[in-house]
């Protein structure tokens, strides 16, 4: 008998069509939504869908290559003042900015990849984290942005409100949608596969051809462009903006939760832990720092009794999978 194997990925044909026709439908319900839905759901959404973008890219950057970052707001905020710098003084609709505005980001982020890249590991957590309060420190200096007291978003005046809400829905639905088809496709290609390979070891992704220098940069500028439209998006909704909220480590600190408490290292993970989070903000905020208290403390059970996360358990348990990336080798007995 010799072993022959094969490399699965996904799910079956029935399971894979049931999958992407249920989130067909659900999206298909969620354009309609502004048309019968109250005017608090789609500000419900727009923040839900900010947060899960930022989650996203922040599981892609740390979860699947490895790259522990605690400063991403600083590409969040960078994407925010881009959009309102465009608007207010360049009279740029603030809806076409927020694609501009993360692309911004993701070229700030190259010069900023040469410094961050030079350091390893907590030190590599810690040197983003400075960045990122460099980067607030000096929009708290620039009055033309309203300085450290922060400004209005003045750009959409005149536009009512119903086109302005439901405008800025479909913006984010496109975005969170667009977002995870993004990071699924990439995932499931050699690219991906190469960013698991650095994420286990970069010496020996290295030694098998693998571009490590050059991946590690291309997969910081996506989730750099993905914190800075979530950072555009968010205050296109908000219609204020300061360094304090847009440069907060709180929106990294939020992000590591979601990731953490959802499942790190899968695609559902962040999806799960965004809707958690946001149950649990609706719920019991009104307790101030016993909330916060709340959130660290869940986070801690998570980790202790589900070190996969919540879906993370469930995937290893039931074997689903909605966006199924893995991975798995089957083998099969051949007769000589």
């Amino acid at each position: 008998m010799t072993n022959q194997f094969s490399v699965k990925r996904g799910q079956s044909g029935v399971g894979f069509a049931l999958t992407w026709s249920g989130i067909a439908l659900l999206v298909m319900v969620a354009i309609s939504l502004p048309f019968w839905g109250e005017s608090s759901w789609l500000h419900d959404f727009v923040e839900i869908g900010c947060h899960f973008i930022f989650a996203l890219m922040w599981n892609l950057l740390a979860g699947y290559g490895g790259m522990v970052s605690i400063g991403q707001q600083a590409f969040l905020g960078l994407g925010a003042y881009t959009m309102l710098s465009l608007g207010n003084f360049y009279d740029f609709n603030p809806f076409w900015a927020i694609p501009l505005s993360g692309l911004v980001a993701a070229l700030v982020s190259v010069p900023v990849s040469k410094v961050a890249f030079r350091l390893q590991g907590g030190y590599f957590a810690i040197g983003t984290w400075v960045i990122a309060e460099v980067f607030r420190l000096t929009l708290a200096n620039i009055p033309s942005v309203g300085g450290g007291s922060g400004t209005t978003l003045t750009a959409l005046r005149g536009i009512d409100k119903f086109t302005r809400e439901s405008t800025t829905y479909w913006i984010a639905l496109l975005c969170v949608v667009g977002s995870l088809a993004l990071v699924y496709f990439f995932l499931r290609s050699k690219r991906g596969l190469a960013l698991l390979a650095i994420r286990d070891n970069e010496v020996a992704a290295e030694s098998q051809g693998i571009a490590v220098g050059r991946m590690k940069l291309a997969v910081y500028a996506v989730a750099a462009f993905g914190a800075g439209v979530a950072g555009a998006l968010y205050f296109v909704g908000n219609l204020r903006i300061s360094p304090d909220a847009a440069f907060s480590v709180n929106w990294t600190a939020f992000a590591i939760f979601m990731v953490v408490i959802g499942g790190t290292g899968t695609l559902e993970g962040p999806l799960v832990g965004t809707l958690i989070f946001w149950l649990l903000s609706k719920s019991f905020s009104d307790y101030g720092s016993w909330y916060l208290l709340g959130l660290g403390l869940l986070a801690i059970v998570t980790t202790i009794y589900f070190k996969q996360g919540l879906w993370g358990y469930v995937q290893q348990r039931w074997g689903w999978a909605l966006f199924p990336t893995q991975r798995r080798i089957e083998f099969h007995d051949q007769p000589h």
